[in-house]
């Protein structure tokens, strides 16, 4: 598997808010006006699972596998061309402040490494910086 990790990013809300909002997928309603319709469509989400339709890759969903209370969230592909795991990790940096970073674990064989490679990069790093403009 081929990892990809975010810069830590910084979040003004406390690890607990955080994590209450990422953890309940529902909570996508509250964004979804956020999220750039050029680059994605057809989001559709329950507490546990999203599904979009994503330029270039095409149908993707997302599912939680995993909650650790206010420190992790793990997910791995339900749908998609590539099988993959993502977490978002959150950690306390004071009371009302905390950092995340996003892990992008994704099974690529090398000619789609090489052509997705830097998507995949500029996604998780996108990724988290779009989790630090969600109000909390």
């Amino acid at each position: 598997m081929t990892t990809y990790e975010s810069e830590v990013k910084i979040i003004d809300s406390s690890d607990s808010k955080v994590y209450a909002m990422l953890s309940d997928l529902r909570n996508v309603e509250k964004v979804k006006d956020r999220i750039p319709s050029d680059k994605v469509q057809d989001l559709q989400f329950d507490q546990d699972t999203v599904s979009v339709n994503v330029n270039p890759v095409g149908d993707v969903a997302l599912k939680i596998i995993e909650r650790e209370p206010c420190k992790t969230i793990k997910f791995t592909t339900d749908k998609s061309p590539i099988d993959s795991f993502l977490w978002i990790q959150i950690l306390p940096v004071e009371e009302n402040k905390s950092k995340i970073k996003i892990t992008l674990k994704a099974e690529l064989n090398p000619m789609v490494k090489m052509m997705l490679g830097s998507y995949m990069e500029k996604f998780v790093n996108t990724f988290a910086e779009a989790l630090t403009k969600i109000p909390y």
